[in-house]
């Protein structure tokens, strides 16, 4: 299983943070000190866009908990174009100074969809399947400023329940394709946190 060897700060912001620390240090040993402030200060900032605070996971193995950091906007049935099924589909739009990091929703194997794409620019979405045989699918959409979400897991990969598994910059959105059957625990308006908080559950017999 992929394991996350980067708590607290998201991997995505080691290099401009090495590149602006370096430029920081450089002045002040070439020009003044005074003149680097404006890079420690803009370190702080990389610091706080890419912090990706610690979460305390559920013990439930059926539950799933959000892909990200915001607000619910839509929850309700829905077609899955990604295994062409019927769906629950459950909404979260990301905040545009909130923790850019996204989670796996269940512990599972990381497959490729069926439909990966429909040919209509459908972002491309990641299939999940627990070790007890639920599908889920998620999706992350391009950020406000047209950007390619990042991923870091392989299809193949197993992942863990709250996993980091990938970044938005400056946030975006992400969809959760559920089974049917799966009994939601949140609703339009309400605002979760990647990792911590249960969006449903899913329900065997």
């Amino acid at each position: 299983m992929a394991t996350s060897r980067y708590p607290y700060f998201s991997r995505a912001g080691w290099l401009p943070l090495f590149i602006c620390a370096g430029i920081g240090v450089l002045v002040a040993t070439t020009v003044h000190w005074a003149w680097s402030i404006p890079f420690w200060l803009a370190c702080l900032f990389i610091v706080y866009v890419f912090r990706d605070p610690y979460r305390e996971i559920p013990s439930n193995p059926l539950a799933v908990v959000s892909p990200a950091d915001g607000v619910v906007t839509a929850v309700g049935e829905a077609h899955d174009p990604y295994l062409d099924r019927d769906a629950v589909r459950l909404t979260v739009e990301m905040g545009h100074l909130g923790v850019f990091s996204t989670r796996s929703p269940v512990e599972g194997k990381i497959l490729e969809p069926r439909n990966s794409s429909d040919g209509d620019n459908q972002p491309h979405g990641v299939w999940l399947k627990t070790d007890e045989n639920d599908d889920l699918v998620v999706v992350m959409h391009r950020g406000p400023l047209h950007n390619l979400p990042r991923c870091f897991v392989r299809i193949g990969e197993r992942v863990g329940q709250g996993q980091r598994c990938g970044y938005i910059q400056m946030g975006g959105r992400v969809e959760v394709y559920l089974p049917p059957n799966s009994r939601t625990q949140v609703e339009p308006g309400s605002h979760v946190r990647a990792g911590s908080d249960v969006i449903a559950t899913l329900v065997h017999k």
